[in-house]
């Protein structure tokens, strides 16, 4: 492209490679100089160096187990990275195990210990609720308060340490989608409904002449309610190989789960 010239040529110079090379490089130290001078956020990772605080944020949580004796309070301490800043995040930094029952005493500070290094060692330490979970007691496992199915003691205290790390964001549910929702809502009234209409046609039977329920075992009159703490499933529903809760009914000859919807029939 042609350019006019205006002024009066006082001087040139011929611009070689090298000049446009040193022309580059000044300016990329200039460049790297600049974002030296901006403000860099200095942000603390969870790692082992990081000593103790004095004061750490705690949590106690209960296991009563039909394989102890006495219950079991589990309590986990976190530490409060970055705090007051935007990066602020909590971080398990100690657990420890407390009960009456003595017969499970040195496997338990053993875990503990191991737990208590693992976290503060830093990084991503979820993975000790899989393993955890997966650990079979192989006298069998036992259902706890809710109908949750837990196949040891190991694996109960594998699910406190979820529920704990989904408390402080480490973890997070995969959000149910509404229209899964929306089914389970209808099977649990549904079933309420059922036993309602069985139960008013019971009342009257009753003030006529005993009842004999052995006649009919196959589908008895249940009650469901839903309380503040979630719901409560009948006493006769069988485990969800699904969810492992104890919810699972017959509705309309087909194994349904009240709990995560889940059905045999699709």
């Amino acid at each position: 492209m042609a350019v006019k010239i205006e002024k009066k040529i006082t001087g040139y110079a011929v611009v070689s490679a090298e000049d446009k090379e040193k022309a580059v490089a000044g300016a990329s130290v200039a460049r790297d100089k600049a974002e030296a001078e901006l403000p860099v956020a200095d942000v603390i990772q969870m790692h082992e160096r990081i000593e103790r605080p004095e004061v750490l944020i705690g949590s106690t949580y209960k296991i009563k187990s039909p394989l102890v004796e006495h219950a079991m309070y589990v309590t986990i301490n976190d530490i409060v990275l970055n705090a007051g800043s935007e990066h602020e995040q909590r971080r398990p930094f100690e657990i420890f195990v407390n009960s009456k029952s003595m017969e499970h005493f040195q496997w338990i500070v053993a875990l503990t210990r191991i737990m208590s290094a693992v976290f503060r060692k830093g990084g991503d330490v979820t993975f000790l609720v899989d393993e955890m979970k997966a650990v079979f007691d192989p006298k069998g496992g036992y259902f706890k308060a809710g109908g949750v199915y837990m196949p040891s003691l190991v694996a109960e205290l594998g699910s406190i340490i979820e529920d704990h790390l989904k408390s402080i964001g480490m973890i997070h549910d995969p959000e149910m989608s509404p229209a899964r929702r929306a089914l389970i809502a209808e099977k649990r009234h549904a079933y309420e409904q059922r036993s309602k209409k069985k139960s008013d046609v019971a009342a009257p039977a009753q003030a006529q002449e005993p009842i004999d329920y052995t006649a009919n075992m196959e589908d008895p009159a249940e009650d469901i309610a839903v309380t503040g703490d979630g719901t409560s499933f009948p006493p006769s529903a069988s485990m969800c190989h699904k969810c492992s809760t104890k919810a699972v009914v017959i509705m309309d000859g087909c194994a349904t789960c009240l709990n995560c919807g889940y059905s045999k029939c699709g």
